[in-house]
């Protein structure tokens, strides 16, 4: 059985890219955040030193939408490995800007490689992995672990998995579920708890919930901490949600600017959610998408109180 209580609580960022877009002089592309990262990459490095500024411990690279399939879908895939030096270089230097830099861990970024939320996208296997090996290889060198995040299906989470498993970093896992208040499976459909089965085969260090609904994470989290206290798994348990309303108007190749923002989820409210994922056995907390440095700040005096 694993004691999840003895284990320090780990304080992530929130999400890049809508806050990104927010603080960009330029309309919105298909690109989202990897946009910014090309023009303005002096905001990225801004973002994540505000995200350590507020408690974060461990800030993500802003490449998630720099994948292969996603460049060469706007001709721009002999850029790839520029851009991802780009999100390492802004990660790296607001580390170094930041009073506690010695504290702050950058993690790499394994996401979705077509599209998020769509999991029926996936590259077949054996092409899908050599892409994420991709990702691991330019990444590797400069971040202390891997995040495969927004993983919306079993076989998505590993590959990915399987991929940042051969860098020898510490790899966690983060899976996207259904935005429903009683929600227990992936975008895919399959159950959270075979995903958790099928990944407990694998020795990640963690496994987490992310990029949707808090309420849908209130009521799954639980769920996959029953199963590990029930288990050997000697694995970590986190949750970082979402502030959007819907995801259902994003397609593949669109842009965010057809999703919208909830008016219900300040700080302090997302603060209740994240308190109760605390109280039901996680012990790493953030935020994605329309979760921001206030957000994180208040996280960060959720932790220490």
């Amino acid at each position: 059985m694993t004691d999840s209580s003895s284990k320090k609580t780990i304080l992530l960022d929130g999400g890049m890219g809508q806050e990104l877009i927010r603080r960009s002089k330029n309309s919105t592309t298909a690109l989202w955040s990897t946009q910014v990262l090309i023009d303005e990459p002096d905001i990225v490095t801004h973002l994540h030193l505000d995200y350590i500024k507020a408690g974060a411990e461990i800030i993500t690279l802003s490449n998630y939408s720099a994948t292969p399939e996603r460049l060469a879908r706007e001709n721009l895939q002999d850029r790839f490995e520029a851009i991802q030096h780009a999100a390492i270089a802004c990660a790296q230097n607001a580390r170094s800007l930041s009073d506690s830099s010695s504290g702050v861990r950058i993690a790499g970024c394994l996401p979705p490689l077509v599209a998020s939320y769509r999991p029926e996208l996936l590259p077949e296997k054996m092409l899908a992995i050599a892409t994420y090996q991709q990702l691991v290889a330019v990444q590797a060198d400069a971040v202390d672990l891997f995040i495969c995040e927004t993983m919306g299906s079993i076989d998505e989470a590993m590959y990915a998995a399987s991929a940042a498993l051969e860098s020898a970093k510490p790899v966690w896992v983060s899976l996207t579920i259904n935005d429903t208040q009683n929600s227990t499976t992936l975008r895919s459909g399959e159950a959270i708890t075979d995903a958790l089965k099928m990944l407990s085969t694998l020795p990640i260090e963690a496994i987490l919930l992310n990029c949707s609904w808090p309420e849908s994470i209130d009521h799954a989290l639980p769920i996959l901490a029953a199963l590990i206290d029930q288990s050997e798994y000697p694995i970590r348990l986190g949750a970082y949600a979402n502030g959007f309303t819907s995801i259902e108007n994003l397609k593949p190749g669109g842009t965010v600017s057809s999703l919208s923002a909830r008016t219900d989820l300040g700080p302090e409210e997302y603060a209740m959610h994240a308190n109760n994922w605390l109280k039901n056995g996680a012990n790493i907390i953030g935020g994605c998408c329309e979760v921001g440095p206030a957000h994180i700040s208040k996280l960060r005096q959720l932790i220490s109180a």
